[in-house]
């Protein structure tokens, strides 16, 4: 039986997938799987993928490039059934071996969504549910000896299995090699010789795009349009795939911002997002197996401090004294939640007095709360006049001119090399984390590089006066 003959099939899936909303997805299996298409179909497979043959056969790896609320998360669980339950493996695995679809997220709550489907379509069908052994809230297991399981993505933790497939969710916001210890690149490296030991395992990308960088832009770049290639690069915007999400509020979304509207909901890659800083340029910065300095008597040290109420972000300080033209950074704190924000302050003021610093910047976060705490423990908190992005801004000449001495903490450098420059409608920039990415650390560094700076300039004023 086809995935096409199991759609169509009431008993199975054919009544999740009777309305002509899914008629696209139907052309995308069938594409998939290289499976006779209708005329409709074989048009909607030219418009997707840039190709005017019908690929001659089964795709090795997938990448959907479709808009949020396509379906293309249903579709991939369905794909995950289809490969584990509706095939066997047996004869391929040796004793003991178990044939494994990892569903991988960036975190593990994500990757839950596409579980949440798989459950569906399997507890929902007699005949499958019948096939169950083993259930857990993050794994489901087939008397065929198949197994689909929820994974994080790692390039440690993926090795080692024998793989009918892999799911690839949201693929698009995991961590490229330019800012994390775990690149896409190297974990979807590491599913690749898993999925070599069985027929027809298949590798299958799903996600909204994002900027242009990373595998998902990658495989883009190489596979989009291209006939015969066993790599299939599949794109559509939201309505393309499901004419039922309402026009109106796409229409809205591209109103509000054009260029998000157009990733989010038109499948197109982002033109306004580019990195704001390059790996090399920051590599010339870290000072090699320099973790912290120890307090000296003779610099003026300055002090800069995020604040967090301990339950979603990190709370971080940052500690730098000047050498002339350049900046020197002495020390860095990062607690990371769940903390009780008391503690931390106290924990943040005694470091703060370890290098004689009696006022610490920060921003406006929480109000009163900041300045009391620390007043409380002989620290007087001054909140900055100025924001994030213009902190970033600010600290990008010390970079591109090596007048920053970096310390080597692998967290300040991925949050450093993850800041992203965004340019709105008006050509005014912005910088930030990217999605689902943190600046809690970079933040407190560049903070602390603006007191600095500042520190200089009045130094530079009082001389002219005198």
């Amino acid at each position: 039986m086809t995935l096409l003959d199991a759609m169509r099939d009431r008993p199975l899936f054919g009544r999740w997938f009777e309305a002509e909303s899914w008629r696209a997805w139907f052309a995308f299996v069938a594409a998939l799987f290289a499976l006779p298409m209708s005329e409709a179909e074989a048009a909607i497979y030219a418009a997707c993928t840039g190709r005017t043959i019908p690929p001659p056969a089964p795709a090795r790896e997938a990448w959907l490039v479709v808009g949020r609320r396509g379906g293309k998360s249903r579709i991939a669980a369905l794909i995950a059934v289809y490969l584990t339950a509706f095939r066997d493996h047996r004869a391929h695995l040796a004793p003991g071996e178990i044939a494994t679809v990892p569903v991988i997220a960036a975190d593990r709550a994500q990757a839950r969504t596409v579980m949440r489907y798989v459950r569906g379509f399997v507890e929902s069908t007699p005949m499958l549910a019948e096939m169950v052994t083993t259930s857990t809230a993050e794994a489901i297991e087939f008397s065929n000896r198949s197994r689909i399981e929820v994974h994080t993505a790692s390039f440690r933790s993926t090795r080692g299995y024998t793989l009918a497939g892999a799911i690839l969710d949201e693929v698009a916001f995991w961590r490229s090699d330019e800012t994390s210890a775990e690149p896409d690149r190297e974990i979807i490296a590491g599913l690749r010789p898993g999925l070599a030991t069985l027929p027809g395992a298949l590798l299958l990308a799903i996600s909204s795009p994002y900027a242009r960088r990373g595998e998902l832009w990658n495989a883009h770049s190489r596979h989009f349009g291209q006939d015969g290639d066993p790599v299939l690069v599949w794109q559509a915007p939201t309505r393309a795939m499901n004419d039922r999400i309402a026009a109106d509020v796409i229409a809205a979304a591209y109103v509000e911002d054009e260029a998000s509207a157009a990733a989010e909901y038109g499948a197109e890659f982002r033109r306004d997002v580019e990195a704001f800083v390059s790996r090399e340029i920051v590599e010339a910065c870290v000072v090699p197996g320099r973790y912290e300095l120890p307090p000296m008597r003779a610099p003026r040290y300055f002090g800069f401090v995020d604040p967090s109420g301990g339950s979603q972000d990190a709370m971080t300080l940052a500690v730098a004294h000047q050498e002339g033209a350049r900046v020197v950074i002495d020390a860095v704190r990062e607690r990371r939640p769940p903390f009780s924000p008391d503690d931390v302050v106290g924990e943040f003021a005694a470091t703060l007095r370890t290098y004689h610093c009696h006022t610490v910047t920060g921003d406006r976060y929480a109000g009163e709360w900041p300045r009391e705490r620390f007043r409380a423990h002989g620290i007087d908190y001054r909140v900055a006049d100025r924001a994030k992005s213009d902190l970033y801004r600010d600290l990008l000449p010390l970079l591109t001119s090596a007048r920053l001495e970096l310390l080597d903490v692998s967290r300040l450098t991925a949050q450093l090399l993850g800041l992203e420059r965004r340019t709105a409608r008006g050509g005014r920039d912005s910088i930030d984390h990217a999605p689902r990415s943190h600046d809690d650390v970079i933040n407190a560094v560049a903070g602390v590089c603006a007191e600095g700076a500042r520190a200089d300039h009045t130094r530079l004023i009082e001389r002219e006066i005198w």
